[in-house]
């Protein structure tokens, strides 16, 4: 696996690739950091020499770990069940029309509304960089137009989990981040994390995680442990069981991507490469960081390739 890895490296097949751990019976087995021009979101951070200690923007597998969190909230009684009402938790609203969407909509992002993320991030015609932008992102996301029937097909939207992480925070009493650290990030032993927020004060839920990859690996870890009763065991089958087909051909549950051709991965993607993949029959946890943002999965894809033999 090393000398695969190594090989790809080598060969320049992976030039934006900033970190590499893999997990084997919970055992580190390989683990590799590179260097160059990093982003925190928008926010440039130079060039960077990756160690274990550096964080990183996981972007869009902070998705997967709100689904996660969901879980535990779950447990403690903060929130509701998935199928109940989605424009139920919101009561300040006035959304006439929507109001058989359920919180299992979002979690698998089957809302059914008006959303297009295909745009750079950069670009604030992107919807996700329009909820940004918005003064208040949860009315925004939630008076977006219905355009199909919701729970039918997959369409990839930030704004579902920003709904799913409110219905968190409002649950918990305190922010999204706040309540991960306390429930998911300091159980694991992690010594440092960061979750960006918003300027409406709003846990970036879609896309502002940052962790160290190792800490990462550990929540991979989790997942293929059962939730070690950090994450209910119950909730975390619901999250991986196959709801909807993606635009890829993969399935999706609640918040995860179901992978591997019949082999039972789940994974967790992110804008420039981030990777989460957890593969139960070959008892592996792979991460990998990447710089390749607004420019596809490149990288990550060929030291994946590589650590799985593909």
């Amino acid at each position: 696996m090393a000398e695969r890895v190594d090989d790809v490296v080598r060969a320049g097949r992976a030039p934006y690739l900033h970190g590499l751990v893999v997990l084997r019976g919970g055992r580190v087995v390989l683990e590799r950091y590179g260097a160059g021009p990093d982003h925190a979101l928008d926010v440039p951070l130079g060039h960077v020499d990756f160690d274990r200690d550096t964080l990183h923007d996981l972007r869009s597998v902070s998705k997967s770990v709100v689904g996660l969190v969901y879980g535990i909230a779950l447990r403690e009684g903060l929130v509701p069940e998935p199928g109940a009402s989605l424009t139920g938790q919101f009561p300040e609203y006035e959304l006439p029309g929507k109001e058989h969407l359920t919180i299992g909509h979002a979690l698998t992002m089957t809302l059914g509304i008006e959303w297009d993320e295909q745009l750079p991030y950069t670009d604030p015609a992107n919807s996700e960089i329009a909820m940004e932008l918005a003064p208040d992102r949860h009315r925004y996301v939630l008076e977006r137009p219905i355009v199909e029937e919701a729970g039918t097909r997959w369409h990839y939207c930030g704004g579902a989990t920003a709904l799913v992480g409110e219905i968190i925070a409002r649950g918990a009493g305190r922010s999204l981040a706040e309540y991960a650290a306390a429930r998911l990030f300091e159980p694991l032993g992690m010594p440092a994390h960061e979750w960006s927020m918003g300027d409406d004060g709003a846990t970036r839920a879609a896309s502002g995680l940052r962790l160290r990859p190792i800490d990462l690996a550990a929540i991979g870890q989790l997942v293929l442990d059962g939730g070690r009763d950090v994450v209910p065991g119950r909730w975390l089958a619901e999250v991986l069981r196959p709801r909807v087909v993606t635009d890829s051909g993969a399935g999706y549950g609640y918040q995860w991507y179901l992978t591997g051709g019949g082999r039972g991965w789940a994974e967790g993607v992110g804008n420039g490469g981030q990777r989460l993949v957890v593969a139960p029959d070959e008892d592996l946890v792979v991460v990998v960081t990447a710089g390749e943002y607004d420019g596809g999965l490149g990288s990550s894809q060929a030291v994946l390739d590589a650590v799985l033999d593909q």
